[in-house]
This record gives structure tokens, C-alpha cells and sequence, in this order.
């Protein structure tokens, strides 16, 4: 793992070439927390930020164009092999743990936290957030257009069907659709 020093590159778009990891007009944040493996591909217009956090990468990863992960006060740590298409939002709030093979479709978003709304008389943007965080693992394949909502675990082996709304775990070499997603078969 390589610590991207990005002091004179903050806020600001480049290239980016280092031992077979490649990034074309990327923006990194807070970069001296950011951690990236071997071999990676960072698409154009993509963002990575570690604001408050930190962003670990693994090796043989995949960032396709206009993906934003940004870990928002907390740790997002992904694994080797993974992929992420075009135009998915990743944050880390509550903490986010991608394990390897984790291929996520375009269009989806994972949000480690959650607004609260207990108080009726105080607005909902000054009520605080809770952060569970969010745990996906190994060999996982999420479908186009989901959403993956706080303190949820997606177990190994598992299929999420375009256009879900996981709120709740789903079970190891499960086949989960909907919304709210449902187990509808094991594989």
C-alpha cells in the first residue's frame, strides 16, 4: 500500500501514475490518508476523500468514471479485486468494509449512516446521525441503481438484483430483490 501525498494535488484534477496504478483526471482529498494497492484503475471525474477518515484500497481494483467515495468522518476499507461502475456514490460515515471480488453495478450507493427524527420541534438536519456502518463480503455482486442503507451486513457470495434497497442483512449465497430487498432463492 502506497500513501498518496496530494498536498500540492488537493482539490485540484491530474494524472496520476504510480507502479501500474493509473488515475486520469481523479480528485484526491485529504491524501495522506489514502491507501491504494497494486494495479488500480481510476477513471475521469472521479473523487476520493478522506475528510475526517480513512481510505484504504487493495490491489486490482477497478474505479470507473464519476465515482465519488468519501468517507465523511469515518474508515472505508476495500478489498482486492474489486470493481465500482459508473457514477456510484460510496461514503463511509458509520464505517464501511468492502471485503475481495465485490463487483458494485452503476448508479448505486452505499450510506453508512442515517438521519434521526425524534424531536418533532427541532429540524431534522440538526438531529444527530446515527452511524451502525456497513459490512459487504467476499464475492458479492450488487445490481444496478441499489441502495445499501446503514447497518446493514450483505454476507459472502451474495446477489443483489438491480434496483434493490437493502435495509436489513442479507444471509451468506443469497439471491436478494426489492424494496425492501428479499431473500427469493440461496445459491
Amino acid at each position: 500500500m502506497r500513501i498518496i501525498n496530494t498536498i500540492k494535488f488537493y482539490e485540484r484534477m491530474f494524472y496520476l501514475k504510480l507502479k501500474g496504478s493509473v488515475a486520469f483526471n481523479v480528485r484526491f482529498e485529504n491524501g495522506y490518508n489514502i491507501a491504494l494497492g497494486r494495479n488500480i484503475m481510476i477513471k475521469e471525474y472521479s473523487k476520493l476523500s478522506a475528510s475526517g477518515g480513512r481510505l484504504i484500497i487493495g490491489d486490482d481494483c477497478y474505479i470507473d468514471r464519476n465515482v465519488v467515495i468519501s468517507c465523511h468522518g469515518g474508515n472505508i476499507e476495500i478489498g482486492n479485486f474489486c470493481s465500482f461502475n459508473p457514477n456510484c456514490v460510496i461514503y463511509g460515515h458509520g464505517g464501511l468494509k468492502i471485503g475481495d471480488y465485490v463487483r458494485i453495478a452503476t448508479g448505486t450507493i452505499i450510506i453508512p449512516a442515517n438521519h434521526t427524527f425524534i424531536k418533532r420541534r427541532i429540524p431534522i438536519c440538526k438531529q444527530p446521525i446515527s452511524k451502525k456502518g456497513i459490512c459487504i463480503g467476499d464475492d458479492v455482486w450488487i445490481g444496478a441503481n441499489c441502495v445499501v442503507l446503514d447497518g446493514v451486513e450483505i454476507g459472502r457470495g451474495s446477489i443483489i438484483g438491480a434496483g434493490s434497497i437493502i435495509s436489513k442483512s442479507i444471509p451468506e449465497y443469497s439471491v436478494a430483490v426489492g424494496n425492501p430487498a428479499k431473500v427469493i432463492k440461496k445459491r
